[in-house]
């Protein structure tokens, strides 16, 4: 009697994630806004962020946090992928059955640290989420990631004086600079967070190794901020 062994398919990779992403449909008003952030994420759990499926309430656990939630189809496609959610929940997106919003929600979506979409909210929580951690001696990390037009936010101003004062060196900023903003011109974003006492760096965001060398730098103590230029919306 022969036996078939039966295997499981393997995993989707970063070549995948575009389909992954097409099967998403009826926002397409925000497929630039999404598409922006594809090299940055994947390059976050593929090589990155201490976190798995079977890691999310791990407390020693690295933190991501998508503050720029309004578009969120690049970060679901990239969690199917990395096996948080199935790949077959991404077709029905946005439907009243499924999990998975227009904006992602904490409660409905594995991996998901927090709900997002108003802009303004990521940075200030990161903020937050960076003290308690150090509060707890834990040695993980927090990473958001924020627009460029998103840093004309009141609140990310504060929160980047703040961190920067208080020396949170367990906290990452990613802001995917698509030249879509009013006020922060592409160039003086690194100085605005280098002024407040943050460790700057500009890289291209579509260069994978560039991003890597870049989220991985060791720590000096200050938070650190990664400005990944993509091409202008």
């Amino acid at each position: 009697m022969n036996l078939t062994t039966l295997t499981a398919p393997p995993r989707p990779t970063y070549d995948d994630l575009p389909h992954l992403m097409s099967l998403m449909t009826g926002d397409e008003k925000h497929s630039a806004a999404a598409t922006s952030t594809l090299d940055v994420l994947w390059v976050l759990y593929d090589r990155v962020l201490r976190v798995g499926p079977d890691s999310i309430d791990d407390p020693q656990r690295d933190r991501f946090y998508l503050s720029k939630g309004h578009g969120p189809m690049a970060y679901y496609a990239t969690l199917a992928a990395k096996g948080f959610i199935p790949v077959d929940w991404l077709a029905g997106w946005g439907t009243f059955e499924s999990p998975l919003g227009y904006h992602p929600d904490r409660v409905l979506v594995p991996g998901v640290e927090i709900s997002s979409g108003s802009l303004g909210h990521g940075l200030p929580l990161a903020v937050g989420t960076a003290f308690g951690l150090r509060a707890q001696g834990l040695a993980s990390r927090v990473v958001v990631l924020v627009g460029d037009a998103e840093l004309d936010e009141g609140s990310n101003h504060e929160a980047v004086e703040l961190a920067g004062a208080m020396s949170l060196g367990n906290l990452t900023v990613v802001v995917v600079d698509n030249a879509s903003s009013t006020y922060n011109r592409r160039g003086i974003i690194p100085g605005r967070f280098a002024h407040e006492g943050w460790h700057a760096v500009t890289v291209d965001g579509r260069d994978h190794d560039a991003l890597e060398r870049a989220l991985t730098r060791r720590p000096d103590g200050r938070p650190g901020v990664v400005v990944a230029e993509v091409e202008s919306k």
